[in-house]
């Protein structure tokens, strides 16, 4: 066997294969869902975000099959998250959104990230930065305009927007981006979506105000982009959507939307057995046999991102049916059923569906959660891999 062939390799008893083929067609349909109707002259730019290792995917992969895609930005969390992307040969626009009070903030200025400011002090930070640098730093100003989260308080926007003019007209930066996050996007007749659109509004005369031109205006992330055609504005930034889980399920599904999940988790059975009737699975016996029942073991837990609230609510796809998960989900193993299953044969946890496998909606459903928690988390000691990638 040839080690250095992929294809001769075996597969692994617990891994995750995301699709960059299915990123990219994600992130075209987005466009034309979000962008589609309007003339081309009118349309605004896409960011894709990639936080949290792309929400568990892969950051640098699905990073360059956005690029890939058309993406004109990428957002991430942290500077750490942003730098790697640098590092990994990213040259595009990113945005960087979340750091604590004495960050340093000159490698990040030197390597042409968008910084974010919440307040003047984080902005005066933002200036030394800039100043060891030796160039001004690109600055976005973010406003709380009702999530209560990150962002400035209302009370505080016209000091934080008048020290980025003076910090503009001092060389110290350029204010690139004013932006701001919903709260309630997937709830598309949720009050707040109509209260945090006219406060943006009125963060955006202030800045206006105070003789600042901002690149891009931003408010819309996946659920705002596709359910809120007033919070589009120049930029959305979508985030679970451009891996094909739905951000509202109950809304409107990832089938309807069009778009394809990239994620699939699958195991291999290390055992089958037969159990007699009244045998009790797993700890606490929570799952007792009602009859002479097959199971199988997976060797894939909560260890390994599956939840445990997912014990005996949660299916597999287990020789080509979905078969129960059986007593409690372990941090190394769980126990499903597996009635014309052998030893070895393959069990599918999550993937897009297409074979009759749950999806990240299935599990959250189970699991009172949402797909994001359940993409996410997926990882441990599971083998991940990609397929559909290739160069520009």
């Amino acid at each position: 066997m040839d080690a250095s062939d992929p294809t001769l390799r075996p597969r692994p008893d617990a891994e995750v294969v995301v699709d960059l083929e299915a990123v990219r067609h994600n992130v075209r349909r987005l466009r034309e869902l979000v962008w589609g109707d309007r003339p081309a002259d009118e349309r605004g730019q896409v960011m894709v975000v990639v936080k949290a290792d792309g929400y568990g995917h892969g950051m640098v992969p699905v990073a360059r099959a956005a690029r890939q895609a058309g993406a004109e930005w990428l957002g991430a969390a942290t500077p750490a998250e942003v730098l790697a992307l640098r590092e990994a040969g990213d040259t595009g626009r990113l945005l960087c959104w979340l750091a604590a009070p004495g960050h340093d903030f000159a490698p990040l200025v030197s390597a042409d990230v968008d910084v974010t400011a919440y307040s003047v002090a984080q902005l005066d930070e933002v200036v030394r930065g800039a100043r060891v640098a030796g160039r001004p730093a690109r600055l976005q100003l973010k406003l709380d305009t009702g999530l209560s989260r990150g962002g400035a308080a209302r009370d505080d926007w016209l000091a934080l927007v008048t020290a980025a003019r003076h910090a503009q007209d001092d060389g110290d930066v350029r204010v690139t981006g004013v932006w701001s996050h919903l709260a309630c996007a997937d709830e598309p007749d949720h009050p707040a979506n109509a209260a945090q659109l006219a406060a943006f509004e009125d963060g955006l005369a202030l800045v206006a105000d105070a003789g600042l031109e901002p690149e891009v205006r931003h408010l819309a992330n996946s659920a705002g982009a596709l359910w809120h055609p007033g919070a589009r504005h120049d930029l959305v930034r979508l985030g679970i959507a451009s891996y094909g889980v739905s951000p509202a399920p109950d809304v409107a599904t990832s089938d309807e939307l069009g778009l394809v999940p990239a994620m699939t988790v699958r195991g291999r059975l290390v055992m089958v057995k037969e159990l007699a009737e009244g045998a009790g699975v797993s700890y606490g016996h929570t799952w007792t046999a009602p009859a002479p029942t097959r199971v199988g073991l997976v060797p894939m837990g909560y260890g390994d991102g599956v939840p445990r609230h997912g014990s005996s609510r949660a299916e597999l796809l287990v020789a080509g049916a979905r078969r129960p998960v059986l007593g409690r989900i372990c941090m190394d193993q769980l126990v499903v059923e597996a009635i014309g299953a052998e030893a070895g044969d393959e069990v599918l946890l999550l993937g897009p569906g297409s074979a009759g496998e749950p999806t990240a909606a299935d599990w959250a459903a189970w699991c009172d959660t949402i797909g994001y928690e359940v993409v996410t988390r997926m990882g441990g000691r599971q083998v991940r891999s990609w397929v559909g990638e290739y160069e520009r």
